[in-house]
């Protein structure tokens, strides 16, 4: 069951999440993911939700998420990510 990946992100400092943006497509690649939205523009329909830049992944199954998330390579990016941004992620299994 493909399995979708949503991702809030709040880039604070922009030169350091470069290398993040060039080295995780490969990744995603790696694990059978693929992306669906890369922080395009957005428009909020209901709510207080103000979402900062959001991402959506496909991925074939849960264990392809988990596996991304656990793979030695990503784990420095990973990092990197957290020092310079705040994120909120959620899996959620598809249809």
């Amino acid at each position: 069951m493909a399995v979708y990946v949503i991702v809030n992100i709040a880039v604070d400092d922009a030169a350091a999440y470069e290398p993040y943006k060039a080295q995780v497509p490969a990744l995603i690649r790696k694990h059978g993911g693929e992306y669906l939205v890369r922080g395009g523009e957005c428009e909020v329909l209901e709510g207080d939700w103000r979402p900062s830049r959001l991402v959506l992944f496909r991925f074939p199954d849960m264990r392809a998420v988990k596996a991304l998330y656990s793979d030695p390579e990503y784990q420095p990016l990973m990092a990197l990510r957290q020092r310079v941004a705040k994120t909120d992620s959620v899996a959620v299994e598809g249809v």
